[in-house]
């Protein structure tokens, strides 16, 4: 059923799932036949599913919600059909048993013109909340078994990181396909960072959680322990020089300190709530931070930026320094270099010395255009914390 068109590594995928130990519900409409099929076509299919679901009417579909649902093909739904799959999950599994739902939902290529775009939605519930993926086909390009195809390989996906399984499958996404990966929460975030499921999280001032989702123009990165009028003031200053939009980087990683805890990465990031975007990573170095964000002008301090050019933080290795300055330029990187107060005096972008054939890579803010004269650890000491 299925077996002659599944790949190898979706046979993989529909294997670890089986294998996984944990216990999952499907509800699909609209699209995903495929990965019913793929998913009940191996052995072992009972020892990971629960129940497949398939409200394909508009009346079954609020029947299996149990209430009116009004765009079908949304995330709203998704995210309500796997909360709704998880809770059937929940009361099927047996005790002790990890247990996901996932919903589908999708608008894919018919037997008519569609006049909207053709897309789906895939959520996964667990007990660390709702992760919700969002894919844009390319209209056109694929006929509508194409598009149930990838639909039914982004379905395996969710289930596999609903889970906690290995994830093999390909997506094989079109350049002009568009996925977008929506978090719920902060627990979902650290866990995805953590596992390495995700490189990076944006969590927007309105408090949505996106994965992997693409940054330009600047990035201003900081511990923000806390946030103050200086790095508002930067990050205000450097968009208008950059023309371009600056978003602050959170790590969870430092080269010098214990990872940050969940409490602490939500309080965090707590500080942006209302008013900016903050992207949260584990990248602790700026050859790191490059790799993520190719293109970007990353905005620093001179006390960063002094760091950054001097081989007795490359442990007195030259090279070392050289290697990581080659590393950041092939990703098209760059840096804005703010002055910065010091215990006698104010040093002065241009006071930086960088190694011969890197001076392109650092452009100064002069004092004219920014200057404030406070750090995070004056803040920290005149409020009494360590």
């Amino acid at each position: 059923m299925g077996r002659p068109w599944m790949s190898g590594l979706v046979r993989a995928q529909v294997e670890a799932l089986h294998g996984s130990g944990a216990r999952f519900a499907l509800c699909v409409t609209g699209g995903g036949a495929r990965a019913v099929s793929w998913l009940i076509g191996l052995p072992g299919a009972s020892r990971s599913v629960l129940e497949i679901q398939i409200p394909y009417s508009p009346e079954a579909l609020d029947a299996y919600l149990g209430h009116r649902v009004d765009n079908a093909v949304a995330p709203e739904t998704a995210a309500d059909m796997a909360r709704t799959a998880y809770r059937r999950a929940q009361r099927l599994a047996q005790a002790g048993d990890t247990a996901a739902g996932i919903g589908c939902t999708a608008g894919i290529a018919t037997d008519r013109p569609k006049r909207g775009e053709h897309r789906c939605h895939v959520a996964v519930c667990s007990g660390s909340g709702v992760t919700t993926y969002s894919l844009r086909f390319v209209k056109g390009l694929r006929d509508r078994d194409g598009e149930d195809d990838l639909v039914s390989r982004l379905v395996l996906r969710a289930a596999a990181e609903g889970v906690g399984a290995p994830s093999s499958v390909e997506l094989a996404l079109d350049y002009g396909d568009v996925l977008e990966v929506t978090l719920e929460n902060a627990a979902v975030l650290v866990e995805a960072l953590s596992r390495g499921c995700a490189r990076s999280a944006a969590v927007t001032a309105a408090g949505r959680i996106f994965a992997d989702r693409p940054v330009a123009g600047g990035v201003l990165a900081g511990s923000f322990d806390p946030l103050h009028a200086g790095h508002e003031g930067l990050a205000v200053t450097a968009a208008r020089l950059l023309g371009q939009p600056v978003t602050f980087e959170l790590s969870m990683t430092n080269v010098d300190k214990p990872a940050l805890d969940l409490a602490e990465v939500r309080r965090r990031i707590s500080q942006f709530a209302g008013k900016y975007d903050v992207v949260v990573t584990r990248a602790t170095r700026f050859s790191d931070k490059a790799r993520l964000f190719p293109g970007c002008t990353f905005v620093v301090g001179w006390d960063t930026a002094v760091r950054l050019v001097s081989p007795q933080y490359y442990e007195g290795d030259p090279s070392r320094m050289t290697r990581a300055l080659n590393e950041i330029r092939s990703f098209e990187c760059r840096f804005l270099v703010a002055g910065r107060a010091g215990p006698r005096r104010f040093h002065a972008p241009s006071e930086i010395e960088a190694p011969p054939g890197f001076e392109s890579m650092f452009s100064p803010i002069p004092a004219s255009d920014f200057r404030r004269d406070v750090s995070s650890t004056e803040i920290r000491v005149a409020a009494g914390s360590p």
